[in-house]
């Protein structure tokens, strides 16, 4: 699960820019996808999601603390509201998505967390509906229902190979994809104010503290100091490659192409999870799970289109 300030759309992106940018966008998108991989190996280990995502935001709290501070530089100090924004955004966009997201994976593929994450924009719009009673163009609802009969689709696959369980934890990364939502449409004001990476390192660092604080309350010390080593380096993994340096490339490929085109990159995302389920989880490939996807990608890109 990043927004980002107002930037020029990717049609008018000069030729020497839209290369690196799209090359910066897939990167990130497929770095931010690896998440869920990493997830799943870690959980081969016997560990909790409590303790997996405290080490996560463990290895992840100096790298957004830094982002927050170099964002930071020169500009106002933060009023209270703003700290009171920050701390808001941080616990719900940041902290309880992924917890519900980390939870989620416990009783679901990587393939079908990943397809319902993908349907964050539709939720977004959901959101507007009913908080705005912001109306929804034919094409968003025909793209909404294109996307939720793949996700559907997939899930029903997946109730049959897993059982009850999928059940569950589709319903907690559907809750996440929701408070991420939350998130979105509730940050514009604050983004607007203090930019968008000096808030994504702000609200992260509160969600990482918010991890740790969770960990302390409900398991002790000792649990931690017990894991696995490969629970280590891969919670190292997953709070770099996969957490801090996916926002900096995303940051980065929207200032040179754009929010919308970088946005329609990101579609290489789910297609990469998939992938690297298959090869390094051995979660299955069937034809099912490829109209599935085909549905939501079909369904957002048809989405995307009738918000414009």
């Amino acid at each position: 699960m990043s927004s980002a300030p107002p930037a020029a759309s990717g049609a008018g992106a000069a030729p020497n820019r839209l290369l690196p940018g799209l090359a910066l966008a897939t990167a990130g998108a497929i770095a931010f996808s690896g998440k869920a991989i990493i997830v799943k190996l870690a959980y081969r280990y016997d560990v909790d999601a409590v303790t997996l995502i405290m080490l996560r935001m463990l290895f992840a709290l100096p790298l957004f603390a830094g982002m927050a501070w170099w964002a930071s530089r020169g500009k106002p100090r933060l009023q209270r509201r703003d700290w009171v924004g920050v701390a808001a955004l941080g616990f719900t966009g940041y902290y309880l998505s992924s917890f519900l997201d980390f939870a989620g994976l416990q009783y679901v593929t990587a393939s079908l967390e990943r397809l319902i994450l993908y349907l964050n924009p539709t939720m977004v719009l959901l959101l507007g509906w009913v908080l705005y009673r912001k109306p929804a163009s034919r094409a968003q609802l025909v793209g909404m229902a294109i996307s939720y009969a793949g996700v559907l689709l997939v899930f029903g696959q997946e109730m049959g190979a897993v059982g009850p369980h999928a059940a569950w934890g589709a319903t907690l990364i559907f809750i996440s994809t929701m408070t991420y939502a939350i998130y979105l449409v509730y940050s514009g004001q604050l983004v607007q104010r203090l930019g968008s990476l000096r808030l994504v390192g702000l609200a992260t660092s509160v969600a990482c503290v918010c991890c740790i604080v969770q960990f302390l309350l409900l398991r002790p010390v000792g649990v931690a100091l017990a894991v696995a080593p490969e629970v280590i380096w891969l919670s190292v993994l997953n709070a770099t490659l996969c957490t801090a340096v996916p926002v900096l490339l995303v940051m980065m490929a929207i200032e040179r192409i754009g929010p919308a085109l970088a946005a329609q990159t990101g579609m290489v995302g789910p297609l990469s999870t998939i992938a690297m389920g298959a090869l390094i989880l051995d979660e299955p490939f069937t034809g099912w799970i490829v109209a599935g996807t085909a549905l939501v990608i079909a369904g957002i890109w048809v989405f995307t289109r009738g918000k414009r």
